[in-house]
């Protein structure tokens, strides 16, 4: 048998969380599909919610990779091209996505908080770079939440993000003009 390794247990388990949901997976499962027992997992991680974790920041680091891409363009318009890609990213993705930013579940909320208050804070950044504004009160919490909500509409009734390209299109300029 292959040596069991953190990598490989990762990427089981998130294969497994984005086919039945965070709540549906067991330690055993995530190991009887690794064929190795339920205790050679807990060598790596104390727990279901641990593991959970690590699947997290790849998730999120993901998005940040995107984000951060996007950034280091030297031509295009930056500000469009991170909405853009923003819903693209939980479009093509829905079940990671929802994994991200829409579980409901106390024990993770806590868990949940700091990748995702580090992907905003990266948004934000970046939102504040490529638009050359620097908006307060909140707008862009507000436009965070606008796509947030783009995609949360769109998630289940488009198949990716081509079926939902044209509306995303149209969507993304009209945030662009409430800036």
């Amino acid at each position: 048998m292959a040596e069991l390794t953190k990598d490989k247990i990762i990427q089981q388990a998130r294969k497994l969380f984005i086919e039945q949901g965070y709540e549906k997976v067991s330690m055993r499962e995530i190991a009887k599909h690794l064929g190795c027992s339920h205790g050679a997992l807990y060598y790596h991680f104390k727990n279901k919610t641990a593991l959970f974790s690590e699947v997290l920041d790849y998730y999120f680091q993901e998005l940040n990779s995107i984000i951060d891409r996007i950034m280091q363009q030297e031509e295009g318009d930056k500000m469009q091209d991170l909405f853009m890609e923003y819903i693209r990213f939980g479009l093509d993705h829905p079940h990671q996505y929802e994994l991200m930013f829409m579980l409901k579940n106390k024990e993770m909320d806590s868990l949940m908080q700091r990748p995702a208050t580090e992907s905003f804070e990266r948004f934000e950044a970046a939102v504040k770079v490529a638009g050359g504004i620097n908006p307060q009160n909140g707008e862009i919490y507000s436009l965070f939440l606008a796509l947030h909500g783009f995609v949360s509409l769109h998630l289940h009734r488009a198949a990716n993000f081509e079926a939902a390209a044209k509306a995303a299109g149209r969507y993304v300029d009209f945030l662009r003009k409430t800036i």
